[in-house]
């Protein structure tokens, strides 16, 4: 099925809203900046992949969209440093409206190869991050009396996905934390949603991990009988970034193609 941009939707209120997407230089991420910026929303992006994140810079570079993305090369987990890199973007784009929790790493582990050093990186490369960006971000929201906070959970969890107890871990709390957010933040007009992605057909989940046999198992379980584009993930961000979504907040949101 196309996947072209002039079938989806735009939104009246997405041009000119600022952007900040953590993870945003592939996969996922690229695909929301992508889409955001091509609905005329200022995006701001960190990621660790100075590579990836020029060639996007360079794609969008040649279209004809209102607002070039900004990027910063930083590392989710190094908390100092990654909220710096999010109070300068959020001064280059005029205060940020729309913080997307995108960053995260489904690295594989067995339960005897866990150390409590490991499990600590994987709390915070797929956790801790949301958190302390969802608070920096909050200062400037609460003063201007609005704004949306898109957590990115996963559906991995949920199905009880082998090897990946300490990732499984960190997203099932990804949900506790947007409730706990949404309401705390929801009297100053601060919107927290969470999205929950399943088998989405990005290079890296292909190369690392799609066998003809994964790719049975995906099939099998979802309703839906193809693999899911990143497209349909930044589709819904572009929804629950949108004033469209304004009475939507402290839910769940799944694309998974009916796996769940």
């Amino acid at each position: 099925m196309s996947t072209d941009q002039d079938q989806f939707a735009l939104y009246p209120s997405l041009p000119d809203r600022p952007v900040f997407i953590s993870g945003g230089g592939s996969g996922i991420g690229a695909a929301i900046v992508e889409h955001l910026a091509r609905q005329g929303a200022r995006v701001g992006f960190v990621d660790t992949d100075d590579g990836a994140s020029t060639a996007l810079l360079d794609r969008l570079g040649a279209e004809d969209i209102a607002h070039q993305p900004l990027f910063e090369r930083a590392d989710v987990t190094d908390l100092d440093a990654y909220i710096a890199a999010i109070e300068r973007l959020d001064d280059a784009l005029g205060g940020i409206d729309v913080l997307v929790n995108n960053a995260a790493n489904d690295q594989r582990h067995r339960i005897d190869e866990v150390t409590p050093a490991f499990w600590r990186d994987r709390m915070a490369v797929n956790l801790d991050h949301q958190f302390f960006a969802a608070q920096t971000v909050a200062k400037g929201m609460v003063e201007r009396g609005r704004g949306a906070i898109i957590n990115m959970g996963s559906c991995s969890w949920r199905l009880g996905l082998g090897e990946l107890s300490a990732y499984v871990t960190a997203k099932a709390a990804i949900e506790g934390l947007t409730n706990g957010l949404a309401r705390e933040l929801g009297p100053s007009g601060i919107r927290v949603n969470c999205i929950i992605p399943g088998f989405i057909k990005t290079e890296r989940q292909v190369k690392l991990w799609l066998t003809p046999e994964l790719e049975k198992i995906v099939l099998d379980g979802q309703c839906l009988k193809e693999l899911i584009d990143p497209a349909y993930v930044a589709n819904l961000v572009a929804f629950l970034a949108s004033d469209d979504s304004r009475m939507c907040t402290s839910a769940t949101y799944t694309v998974d193609g009916g796996w769940i």
